[in-house]
């Protein structure tokens, strides 16, 4: 009988937040419309009050859309992915976000709601032998789907723990069949600037596009989400379908995916267009290469007053570090 052993970032069952609690705290938020959001980056979530959490929102939308994929949730844990850290809260997550096609503020939770999730389709195309358009309950109900818990990392330098509900990005990967020439997966989001006031401001290379090396994409790490906390993924957290790279700077994971272009060509990703000599195609997490502005040593947790030291490959270095054997004078972090 083999005898399996648990990465060293494994966390027990009984560390985890119970999901009758997160599911009492989310109730909460939506009967009082309220969430506890960060200020600012160098200060997230926990000092956050009532005034900035009802700022800078164009209302939400009626919460009366019933996903019809609801009862896939809660999905089986796949307890080979967990960390030593504990799950950050809920109402944290859904309410502390980055989805610049809603501004570039934290606090767009609400805007988000603007976003209509049905109909949804994800196109998939470049150098494939299966070039299709899925419409996305049809791709996630052909999907096995499974909960993981992942560390998250921002390049701004607050990070997160969350219990994603997904498919390998590798099985998607399959779906498609690329041909041998391909090498990446140019990935982008939707575009609606009548919905997505962030998309209104010209100078932003819209859509958002990132983009991943075809054994990137193949890792066991990296994983399309669809869902969190055991249910359906909510608007600002990249519904229906985001990217988890957890490895990666937070940038990286790209949200609300419409298409997947199979290339032979590095793709320029939205942050590579904006500012590529500060975030290059790679984004890997490393502390000891500082962002052109701030350290990279250490990271803030959201909900905790207290920075914690940042991990080699956000702590999944035995994982993927084999993936950038031979690459050392590359920019592989920047």
């Amino acid at each position: 009988m083999p005898i399996l052993s648990k990465p060293r970032w494994a966390l027990p069952e009984s560390a985890a937040t119970p999901e009758r609690l997160f599911r009492e705290r989310r109730s909460l938020i939506k009967a009082a419309g309220l969430g506890a959001i960060g200020a600012i980056a160098a200060a997230p979530a926990a000092q956050a009050g009532l005034f900035d959490r009802l700022l800078g929102t164009d209302g939400p939308k009626a919460d009366d859309e019933i996903d019809p994929t609801a009862d896939l949730y809660p999905a089986p844990r796949n307890d080979a992915y967990a960390v030593m850290r504990p799950i950050s809260k809920e109402e944290l997550v859904t309410t502390y976000n980055n989805f610049y096609e809603f501004g570039s503020h934290k606090r767009i939770f609400n805007a988000a709601q603007q976003l209509s999730l049905r109909p949804w389709t994800v196109k998939i195309d470049g150098m494939v032998e299966n070039e299709q358009t899925l419409d996305i309950d049809t791709l996630i109900r052909g999907m096995s789907l499974e909960e993981r818990v992942y560390r998250h990392r921002c390049v701004e330098a607050w990070s997160m723990v969350v219990p994603w509900t997904g498919f390998p990005m590798a099985d998607l990967v399959k779906l498609a069949a690329p041909l041998s020439g391909a090498r990446y997966v140019r990935m982008e989001t939707f575009l609606d600037p009548e919905v997505a006031s962030g998309q209104r401001q010209s100078w932003y290379p819209w859509p958002y596009v990132e983009g991943l090396t075809i054994e990137e994409a193949t890792n066991p790490l990296t994983f399309l989400v669809t869902g969190a906390y055991g249910k359906p993924m909510e608007e600002q957290n990249g519904a229906p379908l985001r990217l988890a790279t957890p490895w990666k700077y937070g940038f990286k994971s790209i949200k609300s995916l419409v298409r997947f272009t199979f290339t032979d060509e590095m793709p320029s990703s939205f942050w590579m267009d904006i500012a590529g000599s500060e975030y290059g195609f790679y984004a890997n997490v490393n502390p000891e290469v500082p962002h052109p502005r701030w350290s990279q040593a250490s990271e803030q947790p959201l909900g905790s007053e207290e920075r914690i030291p940042t991990l080699l490959y956000n702590g999944y270095a035995d994982e993927v570090a084999g993936l950038y054997t031979g690459m050392e004078n590359q920019r592989i972090y920047f």
